[in-house]
């Protein structure tokens, strides 16, 4: 009795053990998911003037609205790939406004593409304030010197182009930019694999139980068969 009773309760409480994970993370899920309605829904709100401090935590993807007129030099690279399209440059900016001169992130182009001139005269910009977080282990150093960027580093940036270390990135300007497409912020690239993760632990918790099943079974035929 002994040698089933002590696998049995070990493959119950690893079963229990695995199962509670996986409901976890459906509950993370959820969470998860109620954040990026909400960052969503901030993202698409009504623009409102472009704040004269804003605070990295508080008005992250603030949408506003900004007129100014662009630097005439030419804008950083940042190396990008999209979907259907392949990889490409986002092309940051100064943008001089009344409050200063700020970063611009205006949107994609090609890489086999000419950079555009920056449009003369006054622009109206609507977009979301923005503090990305482009960098990880695997990303090399920007090129400075030959104006590739591989992460938008606001700091650095800044320094290049002399503006403040903030960024605006555009879902629209007007007058419309030609050859420029805008790649507005959405939520898409925040990970939300909670899904994934419950569906590993549900499926370890049934192959524990499996396990558990074949063993309890192999152990009981000897005696079945001495019975038998």
């Amino acid at each position: 009795m002994q040698r089933i009773l002590v696998p049995l309760i070990f493959g119950l409480a690893g079963v229990a053990v695995l199962v509670w994970l996986g409901v976890w993370q459906m509950d993370r899920l959820a969470w998860k998911q109620g954040v990026l309605a909400d960052i969503e829904a901030r993202i698409a709100a009504d623009p409102v003037a472009l704040p004269d401090t804003p605070d990295p935590t508080q008005d992250r993807y603030l949408p506003v609205q900004v007129t100014g007129s662009l630097d005439a030099a030419a804008p950083l690279r940042v190396l990008v790939s999209q979907k259907q399209v392949g990889a490409g440059y986002r092309l940051i900016s100064a943008l001089e406004t009344g409050q200063g001169r700020v970063l611009l992130d205006r949107g994609f182009i090609p890489v086999a593409d000419d950079v555009p001139p920056v449009p003369g005269g006054p622009v109206t910009v609507i977009g979301n304030v923005h503090w990305p977080d482009d960098r990880n282990d695997s990303t090399p150093e920007n090129d400075v010197s030959g104006n590739t960027w591989f992460a938008r580093d606001i700091d650095q940036m800044a320094q290049v182009l002399n503006t403040r270390p903030l960024l605006v990135v555009a879902r629209s300007l007007s007058p419309a930019e030609q050859g420029v497409t805008p790649l507005p912020l959405d939520s898409s690239g925040i990970p939300n694999d909670h899904l994934e993760y419950a569906i590993t632990w549900f499926s370890l918790a049934a192959i524990w139980a499996t396990m558990t099943g074949f063993f309890l079974w192999r152990n009981r035929r000897p005696t079945s068969q001495a019975d038998s």
